[in-house]
């Protein structure tokens, strides 16, 4: 029986939270890279580095490899002319608007075609036909990471060099942070991969790694996916939840797409640092934001600087004035919304959050109340705003249209009792607590108390993985609970699922 098909009946992909990629593919990669480099095989280590990651990319369809190896192959060739100097500005201008226009073009074929095609036959009562083309993994993600190293050689920006096409490669391709992120920058990631002191072994960090990934590992198992069959579920029949539920639903899903997100950038992390390699912190405990412009400081980190340097600076910021600030903010939330999907929800969403950031700022402006208030009251107050908002666009993110959004509301306000809950505990049951319901089936009845508790305290009280592992230092303690998250974790393999992201 073919390998791949013997796997594929534990694990329909190759997922962090897969047994393929836990037992089989992490420990093939890292034995590979640290044994070549032990060998002092530095190129060989870097090119099986490359490879690996394009197995792990191709693994879902090889198809996508065709994509990704044209676009690497495409955007270092735009970047080397554009970085020349013996080309003249016109044709600097001429490559650099090429570039743009295949990279904003190849996401707008792949991602936005077929929902341009439906918006032209609403609009016009046309019936042109869908393409139903298949979104490539991760497009967003190493779409945009290209895209800053492309505007960086246009603009000859002093952290760009003339990397060798393998550098070039491996930046874009390091399958740890390739399909769901960080945005990571060339200036952060090319320099670690030359470093020879990242290439030995080290103890300190593999802990460190460790510790991360089943940190991260455990908010995608334990308890994003469990509340992931609450929202799913729920979702799938919104004309019967009433408020209760339709609450639950909707917190369920706050900290579904939270724990989902930042367990996969938590996993990135820990596999980043098992090789030496410091991926740069995407979420910074995003539930304690006290107002959205504080929200979006520490939510999905790389996607606002991109945004921040390559669109709101370069449309003049808040250099002129209020009003024309405020236009600028809009715009970064309109891209932002349209960034996450090829759906209306996406960009209603961006853009109430775009008119939440306007408002803050303009209150804030004039009392301080966000940024120097110490009234712990006032910002507990605040915070609650900040958090029911986040909590009440979330159910428009989710979505499949506007009019489900608008269903969910309705249902949001009808107050029909407690009826659910016992079917509520069922469902989150089914999820990572499967295991512990194995050997105490009472578990049942306190299990979603548990989980949102548990949630709850972690996304807004404790201190998130960055923090803990900045000042790390192995303990016994921080042994068994590493061992014991990751075995409870691989026990619930059985229900693996995909990440939230991996559909933008």
């Amino acid at each position: 029986m073919p390998l791949k098909l013997c796997f594929g009946r534990l694990c329909n992909n190759l997922l962090f939270n897969s047994y393929i990629f836990v037992l089989l593919f992490l420990p093939l990669v890292l034995l590979g890279y640290f044994g070549f480099n032990r060998l002092k095989l530095y190129d060989i280590a870097k090119i099986f580095l490359i490879a690996m990651s394009l197995v792990f990319y191709g693994y879902y369809n090889p198809y996508y490899l065709l994509i990704i190896v044209t676009s690497v192959i495409f955007n270092y060739t735009f970047s080397l002319i554009m970085l020349s100097d013996k080309i003249g500005n016109a044709v600097r201008k001429g490559v650099f608007g090429l570039s743009l226009t295949l990279n904003i073009g190849s996401l707008f074929y792949f991602k936005y075609f077929d929902f341009f095609i439906y918006n032209i036959n609403t609009l016009f009562k046309t019936s042109f036909p869908f393409l139903n083309i298949a979104l490539p993994l991760g497009i967003s993600f190493f779409t945009f990471q290209q895209l800053s190293y492309v505007i960086d050689s246009y603009n000859k920006d002093e952290s760009v060099k003339k990397y060798n096409f393998f550098d070039y490669t491996l930046f874009v391709t390091y399958f740890p942070q390739l399909i769901a992120g960080p945005i990571v920058t060339h200036d952060e990631m090319v320099p670690q991969f030359a470093d020879l002191s990242k290439k030995r072994f080290n103890p300190d960090n593999f802990a460190k790694g460790i510790y991360a990934f089943a940190i991260g590992l455990g908010k995608k198992v334990i308890i994003a996916d469990s509340l992931g069959l609450l929202v799913d579920t729920s979702f799938a029949n919104i004309s019967g939840l009433g408020t209760v539920k339709a609450f639950l639903t909707m917190l369920a899903y706050t900290f579904q797409i939270y724990f989902d997100f930042s367990g996969y950038c938590d996993m990135a992390t820990g596999i980043g640092k098992m090789m030496n390699i410091d991926i740069t912190m995407n979420f910074n405990s995003p539930y304690k934001a006290i107002g959205i412009v504080d929200f979006w400081k520490r939510w999905h980190i790389t996607l606002t600087r991109f945004f921040t340097k390559y669109i709101y600076i370069p449309l003049g910021g808040n250099r002129k004035g209020n009003i024309r600030t405020y236009i600028n903010i809009l715009i970064v939330f309109f891209v932002s919304g349209i960034w996450h999907g090829a759906n209306w929800t996406f960009i209603v969403w961006g853009l109430l959050h775009g008119i939440a950031n306007i408002i803050t700022r303009i209150i804030d402006k004039r009392t301080g109340l966000f940024s120097k208030s110490k009234n712990r009251v006032v910002r507990a107050f605040l915070w609650f705003v900040t958090f029911a908002f986040i909590n009440l666009t979330w159910v428009i993110f989710r979505s499949d249209s506007l009019q489900q959004s608008g269903q969910f509301y309705r249902q949001l306000l009808n107050y029909n009792g407690f009826g659910f809950l016992s079917r509520i505990g069922k469902t989150i049951y089914a999820g990572g607590f499967d295991l512990i319901g194995q050997i105490i089936p009472e578990f049942t009845v306190f299990a979603p108390l548990c989980i949102f508790t548990f949630a709850f305290v972690a996304s807004v009280f404790m201190k998130n993985t960055y923090e803990r592992i900045e000042n790390f230092k192995p303990t016994l303690a921080k042994a068994i609970f590493t061992a014991s998250i990751l075995f409870w974790c691989i026990m619930s393999f059985a229900g693996v699922s995909s990440f939230l992201y991996w559909n933008f």
